[in-house]
């Protein structure tokens, strides 16, 4: 049940909710209303705790200056499973491996939440507001980050960033002596989903490439007089390797028939062909001219300029389709 595997995905998502704060700033203006001095926040992973201790602590001889403000700092403190993101737990679905293009086998990922506890500090009041100025309006109340889960597949996922409460402190008690540290403490929920292991091994042979139906004609008890036996195949309605077999030679409307190309040599009726993703059968082949059917599979019959290119869908396309990409079927009678 139990296997290794390690996606740091959720190290991705710390590294990628720590990225949203780390160009933070603050400025400083002298009576003429000219900016005197600009600060970029530094920004650190931690307890808040471990930074008021270093701010509170008495300089020592190698260390003669006390930790400067502002600050930011931001950890991790909690996760839990959202039961209202729920998927069906045994079900799996086929990604591609971007590495070597095989089909490999996962199951559907689980949904968690991440909190987080983004802690502001300080000196001036003024300087608070600046920064917080600069990260609430993006938050209403989430903000959507993408992140390349597991990069192995390329699954992307937009986690939103819920900002779920804002709370204020402001420790200036004490003498003189006590420095004063204004503390806004932000509190953030990342809805992410964690993925189990995807198989080490291609699942491209168990995938089912054709489907054969035979048909026996005759009396039941007596001797089939004849069979048939009809296979269909998934073929691609788009082409994948990018390869342009020629262009569109004049306008093609939405309700044309016949369509004229460059050079038409390398296109045989009976083929199929793809002209911005949309899908023509070419019933033949004159000269430089196509007699063609529109839309083929239900793709979308569309005007198409001269010069677009057009693409031959091939066998080669066959064997690239994407895992929830559509399809069609050829079919053949033996």
């Amino acid at each position: 049940m139990f296997e290794y595997f390690y996606h740091e995905i959720i190290r991705k998502t710390v590294v990628s909710f720590g990225t949203l704060f780390n160009a933070i700033s603050v400025k400083h203006k002298d009576d003429a209303g000219n900016i005197k001095s600009s600060i970029r926040v530094p920004l650190s992973y931690g307890p808040t705790q471990k930074f008021l201790a270093r701010l509170e602590q008495v300089p020592e001889l190698n260390k003669p200056v006390q930790m400067n403000l502002p600050r930011m700092s931001f950890e991790l403190i909690g996760m839990s499973y959202d039961t209202t993101r729920k998927l069906t737990t045994t079900q799996t679905f086929l990604t591609r491996d971007l590495n070597n293009n095989q089909i490999k086998k996962a199951y559907l990922p689980v949904p968690y939440n991440l909190n987080f506890e983004l802690s502001i500090m300080t000196k001036l009041n003024d300087d608070m507001l600046q920064i917080v100025e600069q990260i609430l309006p993006y938050f209403q109340p989430n903000y959507n980050l993408t992140v390349d889960l597991i990069q192995e597949i390329g699954e992307k996922r937009d986690i939103p960033i819920v900002l779920d409460n804002i709370s204020m402190t402001d420790n200036y008690e004490g003498d003189y002596t006590e420095r004063r540290a204004l503390i806004y403490t932000l509190k953030f929920t990342a809805k992410t989903y964690l993925f189990g292991p995807v198989s080490s091994n291609s699942v491209s042979s168990e995938i089912i490439k054709k489907v054969s139906l035979g048909f026996v004609a005759g009396e039941a008890s007596g001797v089939a007089r004849r069979e048939v036996t009809y296979s269909v195949e998934p073929r691609a309605i788009q082409n994948y390797t990018g390869t342009v077999t020629t262009t569109v030679a004049k306008d093609i409307e939405k309700s044309d028939t016949l369509i004229d190309v460059v050079d038409a040599s390398g296109i045989i009726s009976g083929s199929y062909i793809d002209i911005n993703q949309e899908e023509f059968y070419v019933e033949s082949v004159s000269g430089n001219t196509l007699t063609v059917r529109r839309g083929q599979d239900s793709t979308a019959i569309l005007s198409h300029v001269s010069g677009s290119d057009v693409k031959l869908i091939t066998a080669a396309d066959d064997l690239l389709i994407e895992p929830g990409d559509d399809f069609g079927f050829s079919g053949s009678l033996d």
